[in-house]
Order: C-alpha cells, then structure tokens, then sequence
C-alpha cells in the first residue's frame, strides 16, 4: 500500500445560499483521508450534510452549492482549483465515481443500458469504437455478476437490486480512483441489499476502484461493508475511528445516541435498550453556539454552549469533537445500564 492517500481532503467548507442571500454551512471543515485498499463509512440523521459532503468531494459544484474553502487532492492536484470543465472531462467517471440516491430511478426508461454505457465512455474516450465498448462493458457486467444479456434491456425490464447494480457498474466503467455511493442500498429489500454491498466490496478487491466512501444513516450497517466510519452531524465531523470502534464503542454523545437509537443482532448487542435521540438536527441558517449537538444532549453543560470544540484526537487514537474524556463518558454511558 502506498504512503500517500489516494485523496486527500483539507478542511473543506462548502455552503448553500439561499435565493434571500443566506450562507448555509453544510460541509464545515471536514479533512479525511482515502487509501487504497481501504472503505470509509459516512453516518448521521437526514440532513446531517452527509450527501452534500458527497456532492462536495468530486468538486464540481452547481448552485445553489458553492465551494467555500479548503482542499481536494487527487493524484497530485488539488481539484477545488480546476475549471469546472476540466474537472467534468478529467476528473468525474474517470478518477471519482458518484452513485446519487435513489439511483434506480437515473435510468431513462426509453434507453437501453448499453447506451447509457457509450455517452460514458465517449464523453471521456471519444475515439472509441461501438464494438470495443460493448466488449468493455460485457466484460465489467459479468465480473459484476450481471447477465451480458442486461446491456440491450431496458431499465423497466430489470429488477430493483439489477437496476441498483447496473447504475453501480455503468458509473465505474472507466475505473475511477474513488467511488462515493450515497445510500446505495436504501430502497433495496435485504436479498439486494447483500448482493450490492458484496458487489462493491469485490469491486475493491479486485481493483476496479481503489477506495470508497459509503454514505448511510443506518450506522451498524458500516460495520459490514467499511473499515472505517466517520460520523456526522450538522456539517461536522463529531467522531471518527474503524468501524468496530464506532459501532461497539461509541464515545461521542451523537454517535452512542446513533447506536442506542438502532437494534443490532450483532454479538454483544443484544441487551442494547432502544432510546431515541430527542429533538433535530439544528437549522444551519443559525446554528447553536458551542458544541452543535448540546441542545440535544443529555449531558450537556454550561461549557457546551460556550466553548467551540474541535474535532481532537483521543488517547486512543481514535477522534471526537467533545471536551470530555473518553473514560468519562464511557463511565457516564455504564452507569444507565
């Protein structure tokens, strides 16, 4: 494995402004680091910022959504600083891969999936010829367990989990670096569900794509499919860690609110007592000063709402945007058991 990451995030800050002049910060100084070989999870509540996060890491932005500051570093060159058209032909399909949700209803009815296939590669490969792309995509649809068959069908004549997994294989035909699914399972019954996520894993193992961000909002589900999980909430990284460190041992109040608000048939689970978290995400137009998540927390104090905490790294190695403790809060969390 290489030393240096395959994309490089540096306090990224992307915003939407509304049609009366509104900043809203939905990506607030977010750094993360991809690396080969290795899957990053993205959790949180809906409009945590998780799919503006997504849109915002291929660094081609369309308004409402505007690039703040910060740094995107793909193969040596910091994208956030290419003219749009440079990133669209050099950059998207070919280097970064985005399944949007709901990514079964992308398909036009009235086409087949072999044409969608040739605007793909003739938008990036203008030379190429029908044959070589039919080739090139009979080869991809089968390594991806998809009958060749499916190439001349139209979208209505494919399944839910086949559409899922036609929209997956169309996207990385070229290869790209980087693959960010939003969601890519949520509208899949659980047969699909383990054939898409099974589907993206072999991608990485077999190269296809060096790396992944896998965007949910069903935490435990990460443990299964990354090796790594950020969480989310209100533009912010609150927690960072692998994927068993989050799930089984949450520290942040958000993160551990996450897993206690979830059933988990995993080993060590079991007694898990559900409790919601109270309350929403807050409005971005004005968030609550301090920690973002204090109005929703149990154990908030006079210092949470006065004190901005960074995102900081834990004694064990791991990172949360909480001034307490590990140990505290893993005391705190025993004794309501």
């Amino acid at each position: 494995m290489s030393n240096t990451p395959v994309m490089e995030v540096r306090d990224l800050t992307t915003k939407y402004i509304t049609r009366f002049g509104e900043d809203i910060y939905a990506v607030d100084h977010v750094s993360l680091q991809l690396w080969e070989g290795r899957s990053l999870g993205i959790a949180g509540e809906s409009g945590c910022g998780k799919s503006t996060l997504a849109l915002s890491l291929m660094g081609y932005y369309f308004p409402p959504l505007h690039y703040q500051s910060g740094d995107i570093i793909l193969d040596g060159q910091n994208i956030t600083q290419m003219p749009p058209d440079e990133v669209r032909l050099n950059v998207l399909g070919t280097k970064i891969a985005y399944i949007p949700q709901a990514a079964m209803n992308a398909l036009n009815p009235t086409r087949r999936i072999i044409h969608f296939i040739q605007d793909v590669v003739r938008a990036h490969i203008p030379h190429m010829t029908k044959n070589d792309i039919r080739n090139l995509a009979t080869e991809r649809f089968e390594k991806l367990g998809l009958p060749k068959e499916s190439l001349d069908k139209f979208a209505v004549e494919l399944s839910g989990g086949m559409k899922q997994r036609t929209v997956i294989a169309i996207s990385t035909i070229l290869s790209p670096q980087v693959l960010i699914a939003d969601e890519p399972s949520s509208a899949l019954d659980v047969t699909s569900q383990k054939m898409v996520i099974k589907m993206l894993r072999n991608m990485m193992d077999e190269g296809m794509i060096k790396t992944m961000i896998f965007i949910t909002h069903e935490l435990p589900l990460l443990y299964n499919v990354t090796d790594d999980i950020m969480v989310m909430y209100a533009g912010q990284i609150v927690e960072e860690g692998s994927a068993r460190e989050v799930v089984f041992d949450p520290v942040h109040p958000y993160a551990k609110g996450l897993m206690d608000s979830i059933l988990v048939p995993e080993e060590g689970m079991r007694d898990t007592k559900l409790a919601a978290i109270p309350g929403t995400p807050p409005n971005l137009k004005k968030p609550p000063a301090g920690c973002r998540f204090a109005p929703r927390c149990k154990y908030v104090e006079p210092r949470c709402t006065g004190i901005n905490q960074d995102l900081r790294v834990l004694r064990s190695g791991r990172a949360s945007r909480c001034w307490r403790d590990e140990d505290e809060l893993r005391r705190k969390y025993a004794s309501e058991r």
